[in-house]
């Protein structure tokens, strides 16, 4: 239920006129529930006119929007409007004229920083009324070179009156430094975004509208592209780089690498879909994999590696034996590991420190099942979330890891799916469970005793499933954890339910 306060901000801000002429009276410790307001309600006049008079030096949604109790919940999950992000976007525009058309005494910049990350992205679930990461990041650099040619044009004009072609180009340059605002964001960029993206980010480094990059996600760009961006990101900010879909293999890599070891706060690097393979090399690939070993052990602060759908194996060790830091988060989904992959790891620096680990779409369900027991029973004192989808486990599989697995007292997420467990193996699965305090949520399978067809081949293609049994499942499994009274943990088939949750805001 919503606060007294939000109900009364709610009303304040349907009526624009009134609001305007109160605003310069209006207490600044007021601003934060009534930019809730209008933001969550579309109130774009409104909104516009609280960026516009924004009395603190920092604007960040993240706070701003939220859970707090002070509203109802369903509305912070739902995803920001298209509409009110860009109404932030144009008020912070007009502040910064504002700002830079005033001279003297008059000027008395106020907001310093707009901090747009942490806004939810899914693109499953996006809207018409919704904008994805990808739409903000072009939206933004629009607006950032917009404004930078808008302000430099001005001053052109202004210095032509004035002085001499050789003494204007100073003045627009001191002019351009002396109002601005940084604006931290996440960053989405592909092949027909990069244009843009780059152009922003070379006139933002002296232009009134200053991106500061958080997170970088690169998709299918060249070598030439993503190093060029990489260059012009600012190294103190940077805390993620996930480069993906980009079959730059070791080599490109290798000369990316260096660049990344300039950002010295880079807590994640993601790797996915490189076009890595390592199982069989000349000996320049061997010297590649070395390289790459060494430059990925100079990035000093790195928590988190993506190295998923790469070939790796049995090499490992080789691969991370750079490393001189443990790592929190490890994904190595579709990477063809051997059992000395994971003896590796269990006896690596990483075992009392990785709180996620993602091993999914590797046969656990023969060689590779005892040496995983032992890594699992390792790794149980700090292990937040576990991915085991796609990895042929079946009954007797998941009976030999549920020891292991019921050690991990802290475990917050499970990840079952694609694999081959029959009804009665799940619900023994959350039997042995149910002690698992921290436990939050569970994505099972759907039973092979669900299915209609018969099963040669798992995962079946397009298999028929049974709806009566796997309603009846569901409702079982419901009323074990409401006997048990674990209402809290979400036992679910629906993989998407838990795309939020990455390492880095496991750590929040």
């Amino acid at each position: 239920m919503a606060s007294l306060v939000f109900l009364s901000a709610q009303k304040v801000v349907c009526d624009h006129t009134s609001l305007r002429q109160a605003l310069d009276f209006v207490p600044k410790e007021l601003y934060p529930v009534l930019f809730k307001a209008a933001f969550l309600g579309k109130r774009t006049l409104v909104l516009q006119d609280l960026v516009h008079q924004w009395p603190f030096p920092i604007l960040s949604f993240q706070k701003l929007l939220q859970r707090d109790g002070s509203c109802n919940p369903s509305q912070i999950q739902e995803k920001p409007s298209r509409l009110s992000i860009q109404t932030v976007i144009l008020g912070v525009m007009a502040y910064l004229g504002d700002m830079l058309n005033a001279a003297g005494p008059e000027r008395k910049q106020r907001l310093r920083l707009l901090d747009m990350t942490g806004i939810p992205d899914d693109v499953l679930k996006q809207g018409p009324d919704t904008m994805s990461l990808w739409a903000r990041t072009v939206s933004l650099a629009k607006a950032c070179i917009d404004i930078s040619k808008r302000h430099c044009c001005e001053a052109t004009q202004a210095a032509k009156r004035r002085r001499s072609h050789a003494e204007r180009t100073q003045e627009a340059g001191v002019s351009g430094n002396s109002a601005y605002v940084e604006v931290r964001v996440d960053i989405f960029v592909n092949s027909t975004s990069y244009s843009v993206l780059r152009e922003a980010l070379m006139v933002s480094s002296y232009g009134p509208l200053r991106l500061q990059c958080r997170d970088l996600r690169a998709e299918e760009l060249s070598l030439r592209s993503t190093m060029a961006l990489l260059k012009l990101l600012r190294p103190m900010a940077v805390r993620q780089v996930d480069l993906r879909f980009n079959n730059l293999g070791l080599e490109g890599l290798n000369v990316l690498l260096p660049y990344m070891s300039k950002f010295s706060s880079l807590q994640s690097v993601k790797l996915p879909y490189s076009n890595i393979d390592i199982r069989r090399l000349s000996p320049q690939m061997e010297e590649a994999m070395k390289k790459f070993s060494s430059l990925i052990g100079q990035l000093t602060s790195l928590k988190e590696l993506n190295l998923g759908s790469s070939r790796l194996s049995g090499r490992l060790a080789q691969l991370l034996g750079g490393l001189q830091h443990p790592l929190e988060s490890l994904e190595l989904a579709f990477c063809y590991l051997l059992p000395a992959d994971c003896v590796y790891l269990s006896r690596s620096i990483h075992v009392s420190s990785l709180k996620k680990l993602d091993f999914s779409g590797n046969n656990l369900s023969e060689l590779l099942l005892s040496p995983f027991q032992e890594l699992l029973t390792n790794i149980s004192s700090s292990l937040l979330h576990l991915d085991i989808m796609e990895c042929k486990l079946c009954d007797s599989a998941l009976s030999t890891l549920v020891p292991a697995l019921c050690r991990c007292f802290r475990l917050r997420y499970l990840g079952l799916s694609d694999n081959p467990f029959s009804s009665q193996g799940l619900k023994t699965l959350l039997h042995k469970c149910l002690h698992l305090q921290d436990l939050q949520m569970v994505v099972y399978p759907f039973p092979v005793d669900c299915y209609i067809n018969d099963l040669p081949d798992w995962p079946a293609n397009d298999p028929f499933m049974d709806p009566q049994k796997v309603a009846q499942i569901s409702t079982e499994l419901e009323e074990m954890l409401v006997k048990a009274q674990r209402t809290d943990t979400v036992w679910t088939t629906d993989m998407h339910l838990h795309r939020s949750l990455d390492y880095l805001n496991l750590q929040q």
